[in-house]
């Protein structure tokens, strides 16, 4: 998915992404590099001026569109993927900048003056710059370096460090000015593709020049939100390259990319282009709120994205090979890209430490705010918790199920066929109330199961009671000698009279000692390939013949089981759809399993470590602790993105095209390096049972219940290259 998902930015991502084709095609832009890297404007600025992309997010009043950083961020996405030449995303941020500070006729002349197709460019830190009180104005002087765009601007924003002695509250002053008014040096620059220059200053700041309510912390918030938009598009391209490239590449008789070896890399850089993506839309949703929910999302998007794109870059020239280290080929354009934006926008360190001190004051808010629900539905909502929340504890679950609260989104007369809007309102109402909302555990993924493809019967019997607590599940997939290779399972079922015979053994069955029901997967047919002679059957965990002995974990407690099933009779009303379809049956019990883990791991843990780290138990001084919590929160955020985007898509009507295999994957490298580094900072700490490191031990002891269940990583890669990448088995 990338960054605009919505009807209306896919159309502009599409819009854009066909003229940056036809007027700034890469095999022109090479034709023109060292006049590029002189500071010439690209034959194809002239169009953006045109089609309002040098003024999409502009006020109207100053000869804009007024759409805001969300659509721009969809453009720079496109322009990245593209590799637009020139001084796009300079222009679009001093723009950005300009527009944001406080009004002043400087302000103005700029923004009409990009309107009628200027190009500007913004430093982004005070550099070398010095501003001394001039009556009332400034009298600045000194050097700039590293000005992306400095060399084509026509007007520049720079900030310089206030001196004299200035008893006003601020360090620092911005301001705009024309280029012909300081001296500009084109440097050599990495990018091959726009200018970079050094921009030295000795004048005199007007005071209509001077912009207000901006300093170098905002201008970087800005600039890594627009960064790493661009920075999504070159990994887009890196990920679409390779792919097109590893379906026809052979090696050995083969396409490369049906070596597994090749399939996990696709899958990660997959990972990371979706990652990033979400990254990059949440700062630019963040824009123009809230100011601390700004910082932290671009700081996060600064971490998740600049050096995802040298990574994703680097990676793809490895896959192609020889070919792709060569000058003619593209890949290296887009890695200097990318080396260019991660290096002017500073070290990916400092943005993670910047990171983790806003992390420690406020969590970023996911929330979905607006949602549009009925009314009448609302309050009918609101009435239904007021009664339940009236009825003693032990009778609300009953109560819940009855009015399909247990599991709204599941169809009537079972949940309230709510659609996501509706969901979210419930969810609410549950915390407003004080109601623990019910979890079925193991019954999250087999009820789905049996409201898919059972009949009428099974679900009258087997989904009412479950969402009311009557019964509990466990799921008899995994054998000694079946568990990523589910399909070579050996438990076999007999047809007998009446029903069907199990015999075999099942491992890692968790909860099956507490568990009323489990959902079973057994061989039914010897003389079909493998994955069509199995069928699923329901298996009373109480009947003759069934013998539970629990496995103690690593971390003490005996969650998982063996199972021995000997001579066990099933009814044949409790085989679920027809024999032989088990395979196409256990794919969507998975599939809900791989959701519902990707939702329960991340957020505790990184709560953990916040928490230690305000109590003292992980010390704050020094930067380490702060930095890794920065790098982590800024990989949960993207989850958190991510999950929302697929929200928001469902709630627009769309359907998301990435699948759960994705969700699992991102949470599980979240949730393995959160409590790796919750027990590395605890030190000898972590060594001991005791309640201020306990739970961190537990939960990285508890790690491979994360790392294994509902499939391990390699897996998940393998699904993701072949079901979503296309890539051949």
């Amino acid at each position: 998915m990338s960054i605009g998902f919505t009807a209306e930015h896919t159309e502009l991502a599409a819009s854009v992404s066909g003229l940056v084709a036809r007027h700034a095609a890469r095999a022109d832009t090479r034709t023109r590099l060292d006049g590029l890297a002189a500071g010439e404007r690209p034959p194809c600025w002239t169009v953006l001026q045109e089609q309002g992309l040098l003024t999409l997010h502009l006020p109207e009043a100053c000869g804009g569109n007024g759409f805001g950083q969300r659509d721009l961020a969809v453009v720079l996405e496109a322009t990245g993927h593209g590799l637009l030449p020139g001084p796009y995303l300079p222009t679009v941020l001093a723009g950005a900048v300009v527009a944001d500070s406080g009004a002043g006729r400087g302000r103005n002349a700029l923004l009409s003056a990009v309107a009628a197709g200027a190009s500007a460019t913004a430093a982004l830190g005070i550099g070398g710059l010095s501003a001394q009180p001039r009556g009332d104005g400034y009298h600045v002087t000194g050097v700039a370096a590293g000005v992306l765009g400095a060399v084509s601007a026509d007007h520049l924003v720079l900030g310089a460090r206030l001196t004299g002695g200035l008893d006003s509250g601020h360090d620092e002053v911005w301001f705009t000015v024309p280029a012909h008014e300081v001296e500009v040096t084109s440097e050599r620059g990495i990018d091959l593709t726009r200018d970079l220059g050094t921009v030295r200053v000795g004048l005199v700041v007007a005071p209509e020049h001077v912009l207000t309510g901006t300093d170098a912390s905002c201008i970087a918030a800005t600039a890594a939100t627009l960064a790493a938009a661009e920075a999504a598009g070159l990994i887009r391209w890196c990920l679409e390259s390779v792919l097109e490239y590893v379906k026809v590449r052979e090696q050995f008789g083969k396409p490369i990319g049906s070596y597994q070896a090749i399939k996990h890399r696709c899958a990660r850089l997959f990972i990371t282009a979706e990652t990033a993506a979400a990254a990059a839309w949440d700062a630019a949703r963040a824009a123009g709120g809230d100011e601390h929910q700004r910082r932290q999302a671009a700081s996060a998007a600064a971490v998740t994205c600049l050096p995802a794109a040298v990574d994703a870059a680097l990676d793809a020239i490895t896959i192609f090979g020889g070919i792709g280290f060569t000058w003619e080929h593209d890949v290296h354009l887009y890695w200097r890209r990318a080396i260019s934006l991660r290096a002017l926008l500073g070290p990916t360190g400092e943005w993670a430490r910047h990171l983790g001190l806003l992390a420690l004051e406020q969590d970023r808010d996911f929330e979905v705010h607006d949602l549009e629900v009925d009314g009448a539905v609302r309050a009918e909502i609101v009435t239904d918790f007021a009664r339940v929340a009236a009825l003693p504890a032990g009778q609300r679950r009953n109560e819940l199920a009855v009015l399909g609260y247990a599991a709204p989104h599941y169809p009537r007369p079972y949940g309230r066929a709510a659609g996501p809007a509706e969901q979210l309102v419930i969810a609410r109402e549950f915390d407003s109330a004080g109601i623990e909302q019910p979890y079925m555990s193991v019954g999250e993924w087999a009820l789905p199961t049996i409201l898919s493809h059972g009949n009428d019967a099974q679900r009258e019997r087997f989904v009412g009671p479950s969402l009311s607590g009557e019964i509990t599940w466990c799921q008899l997939f995994s054998e000694p000698g079946a568990g990523s290779d589910l399909a070579s399972l050996a438990t076999k079922a007999t047809r007998i009279e009446g029903g069907w015979r199990l015999n075999g053994q099942k491992v890692w069955t968790s909860l099956a000692h507490l568990a009323d029901w489990g959902i079973c997967l057994a061989r039914t047919d010897d003389s079909v390939p493998r994955h069509a002679g199995l069928s699923y059957f329901l298996v009373n965990m109480r009947a003759e013949g069934v013998d539970i002995r629990p496995l103690r974990q690593s971390t003490g407690a005996e969650e998982f089981n063996e199972v021995f099933l000997n001579d066990v009779f099933v009814p044949d009303d409790c085989l679920v759809g027809e024999p032989g379809q088990g395979w196409a049956l256990a794919r969507t019990t998975l599939s809900n399993e791989r959701l519902t883990i990707s939702t329960e791991a991340s957020p505790s843990n990184l709560g953990l470590l916040r928490r230690h780290i305000r109590q003292g138990t992980i010390p704050i001084e020094g930067p380490d602790a702060t930095r890794v919590l920065g790098e982590l929160t800024a990989a949960e955020n993207a989850v958190s993105a991510l999950n929302l985007r697929s929200l928001l898509a469902r709630l627009s009507g769309f359907a998301p095209d990435a699948s759960t295999s994705l969700a699992k994957v991102a949470t599980t490298l979240c949730t393995r390096a959160t409590c790796a580094a919750i027990v590395d900072f605890l030190g000898p700490l972590a060594a001991y049972a005791n309640p201020d490191s306990s739970e961190a031990t537990w939960s990285y002891l508890n790690l491979p219940n994360y790392l294994i269940g509902g499939g391990t990583l390699e897996i998940q890669y393998n699904i993701i290259a072949e079901r979503i990448l296309g890539l051949p088995r």
